[in-house]
């Protein structure tokens, strides 16, 4: 059985989800993908490398409560990933 277990989205941030069909070795550019595929926030559509980088960098991207690095790994399945202050 297959459960899958997701942390409360924080506030004042935008939640967006990931669904893989295989794992990625590194979430930046799956997340920038993501993000500029989206049509529910026209500033993250609109979003460049430099932002994304930075919002890393600020620790403003979180999976599952937990600050996300550019180099981390998504695993195949859904992924939920929180920007704050959005």
């Amino acid at each position: 059985m297959n459960t899958t277990t997701t942390t409360a989205q924080p506030e004042n941030s935008f939640r967006i989800a990931i669904n893989l069909d295989y794992a990625e070795s590194r979430m930046d550019n799956i997340l920038l993908n993501a993000l500029r595929e989206q049509n529910e926030n026209d500033t993250l559509k609109a979003m460049s490398r430099t932002l994304l980088k930075d919002l890393f960098a600020n620790k403003k991207i979180m999976i599952k409560g937990q600050r996300a690095k550019s180099s981390s790994s998504l695993a195949k399945g859904t992924t939920y990933v929180d920007i704050l202050g959005y």
